[in-house]
């Protein structure tokens, strides 16, 4: 739960514009979706995705770092890390399963010639969307558990797309036919209210310094 007393106190910290744009923001956000990256061998990639997700209002992103340990490419994600959330996996089955807990079904993004083609993919379940190495694609691991798989219709002579462009197609598709439906896609009012104490804290510099100082005065 949030501590509304605290959650205001750091709020007066902010303009009005600045809260403003947070709620604004928030009524766009969703967790219906979620995206997965499968050890993505080029960084910069990975933090696109991460841009992507926060432009078009997918406010999850999980990350598998099973071989390649990186860190986030913060020119290329241009601050998206301060509002999407971000968990990272040591191993594809923890992730699996942690997604499948939570009731996303697993969806496998590939270029195969038997998925389900972007336009045809039925939003109204939660899914979670996995992308996969610019090398090699999804694991078998990942394949084999897959709920169902997507792809992005082609008509040239390159049978894939860099994963940055296929996230970005795929995700903007989907959340613009998610918004114009009828289905309950927003935050629920305690998310919102989680993210406005995240956004908050994120937006105050030494803000370490004045948590401490506002519990010291408030325990007093």
């Amino acid at each position: 739960m949030v501590d509304l007393a605290y959650l205001n106190f750091l709020e007066n910290m902010l303009t009005d514009n600045r809260k403003d744009k947070f709620l604004k923001i928030l009524e766009n956000r969703t967790n219906h979706f979620t995206v997965v990256v499968e050890d993505v061998f080029q960084m910069h990639n990975t933090s696109a995705v991460m841009r992507s997700c926060e432009v078009f209002g997918i406010q999850e992103l999980s990350i598998i770092e099973q071989r390649y340990g990186k860190t986030i490419d913060k020119e290329i994600a241009m601050g998206a890390q301060k509002w999407v959330d971000i968990t990272s996996f040591d191993d594809v089955q923890t992730c699996i399963n942690t997604i499948k807990e939570r009731g996303y079904q697993v969806i496998a993004t590939t270029p195969h010639e038997n998925d389900c083609l972007l336009d045809d993919f039925d939003i109204t379940k939660p899914s979670a969307l996995f992308f996969g190495t610019e090398r090699d694609g999804l694991s078998a691991e990942i394949l084999e558990q897959a709920d169902g798989f997507l792809k992005i219709p082609m008509v040239g002579f390159t049978e894939s797309l860099n994963i940055s462009v296929s996230a970005a197609i795929i995700i903007q598709n989907l959340m613009s036919r998610l918004r114009k439906s009828d289905i309950k896609w927003q935050l629920t009012q305690e998310e919102m209210l989680e993210k406005r104490f995240t956004w908050t804290k994120n937006s105050i510099k030494d803000i370490k310094r004045i948590e401490e100082r506002y519990f010291e005065t408030t325990l007093e």
